[in-house]
């Protein structure tokens, strides 16, 4: 979260839960098979449960997903579970809970292990955590983070610090994952290289015996972008074919203009066409206007 925060959306300018479900159903037709629900933070939609099972309910999507800041998971889950929910992602970058609250600027740090042990108890394999890994911050913790998975069925993914408004990007603040590497390698050298599908975003290393694994994503020192095929909708409907292009196209005011099926395939279509072999770099990507992560999802 910057520190000035961000400026609330009117509700008004968000997609309503119907709006989702027919766009999802667009994607989905077209043969999208898997569905992330990011943020902000998705879990504060008082109909995040009804959304999740209308997704549940279209032939063709294998994969329902959520990314969440984990507060509020140990109270939903169980019904996102019944509902259909798949998959989980929990943001958390710090294993001590003075730094936690110091990122997110509120207490909660134990809600969140909450979160995770009752992911874990109602059987998601794996819980994925997602950790943005900083020079000065939290590079100290990563064999911390390593160690959290002997035990639990987890997928730590180590993030690449990349450069979004209000994070204050500094190179120098940037842990790339070959460092990162060399220092788990040191304390356990027998880590093992897993293998991976083409269009994985992530980088995956395992301890043998521990129950879990690591990752890495590696979006600034060695760019996964000829394999990416993701596509992002923000919040206020507005589709993004890349997280670091600040190029975005509002399906939502194609949907309320009345736009037919059709129509709104031709746009993702030509949206999707001027998606760019690779993004700028980081230091160019420092420097251009985009949204905060908060108002893109991750």
């Amino acid at each position: 979260m910057p520190e000035e925060g961000v400026q609330l959306t009117p509700k008004s300018e968000l997609l309503t839960a119907q709006e989702i479900i027919t766009l999802a159903r667009l994607f989905v037709k077209e043969g999208v098979e898997k569905i992330r629900l990011t943020g902000g933070e998705p879990l504060i939609r008082p109909d995040v449960v009804d959304i999740v099972g209308q997704l549940d309910k279209l032939e063709g999507l294998k994969t329902i997903a959520v990314t969440t800041n984990g507060i509020n998971l140990t109270r939903l889950l169980p019904r996102l579970k019944e509902a259909g929910l798949n998959a989980i992602n929990i943001s958390l970058d710090t294993l001590v809970p003075a730094k936690f609250e110091f990122i997110v600027r509120r207490k909660g740090f134990h809600k969140v292990m909450e979160g995770i042990h009752k992911a874990t108890e109602l059987g998601y394999r794996p819980v994925k955590v997602n950790c943005v890994v900083m020079r000065g911050f939290n590079e100290d913790e990563v064999l911390d983070f390593v160690d959290f998975t002997k035990d639990l069925p987890l997928d730590v993914r180590f993030i690449e610090y990349m450069p979004f408004d209000g994070n204050k990007w500094n190179f120098k603040k940037m842990v790339s994952y070959k460092e990162m590497l060399d220092t788990i390698k040191q304390r356990w050298p027998e880590l093992e290289k897993l293998p991976s599908e083409t269009s994985s975003t992530a980088k995956s290393y395992k301890v043998p015996h521990f129950q879990g694994q690591i990752s890495f994503i590696t979006s600034m020192s060695e760019h996964f972008c000829g394999s990416c095929n993701r596509l992002r909708i923000t919040a206020d409907g507005n589709l993004k074919v890349c997280l670091f292009g600040n190029s975005e196209v509002s399906l939502r005011d194609h949907l309320r203009s009345g736009a037919s099926e059709e129509e709104l395939i031709q746009i993702i279509g030509a949206a999707v066409g001027r998606k760019k072999k690779q993004h700028a770099g980081m230091f160019n990507i420092s420097r251009m206007k985009n949204r905060p992560m908060v108002l893109i999802g991750g």
